[in-house]
């Protein structure tokens, strides 16, 4: 029996994709090594929400992605615009590509007010929140993995949920 692969959501930077707010990538190579064994379903939340590439950063202010998705914290670039609206409508449609392809893991970011499970991008004393589509999809009941430029994959966790 042929074993099918899982359908995985990542954040397209992670794949090589310039789609950083400074327009450049974060490829991990590991990743994109392994991306054969799984069915990569790229996704960038800020463009999905309308935001341009390139971009001004943005940072979480007055809580963490959960907060902002009821309505009690913020995203604002360091020149002070408000992007909350488009965060949360990035964060939205991604869990809605999830939802399509039915990809119950996804690969993110690290350190991203979007995609970071621990993002140093907000103004809480202990500078880890996660970002508001971590927070979405976790919400959801789909398992994020946070990933960097430098991270080695697959790792354990990820290979335990695909191979239970």
């Amino acid at each position: 029996m042929l074993r099918q692969k899982p359908v995985v959501l990542v954040s397209a930077c992670l794949l090589g994709i310039r789609c950083r707010y400074d327009q450049k990538d974060a490829l991990c190579r590991d990743l994109l090594a392994y991306s054969s064994e799984i069915h990569p379903v790229p996704v960038c939340p800020e463009q999905l929400g309308g935001l341009p590439t390139p971009r001004e950063p943005a940072d979480l202010k007055g809580g963490d992605g959960a907060d902002v998705l009821g309505g009690r914290a913020k995203l604002v670039t360091r020149s002070g615009k408000d992007v909350t609206k488009q965060f949360i409508r990035g964060a939205e449609e991604t869990y809605r590509i999830a939802e399509i392809t039915g990809a119950r893991i996804a690969l993110m970011k690290d350190k991203s007010p979007s995609c970071g499970l621990a993002t140093p991008h907000c103004d809480l004393p202990q500078r880890g929140a996660i970002g508001v589509t971590a927070s979405i999809l976790v919400s959801k009941g789909i398992r994020v993995i946070e990933l960097g430029v430098e991270d080695k994959f697959p790792t354990q966790e990820f290979l335990a949920i695909v191979n239970p």
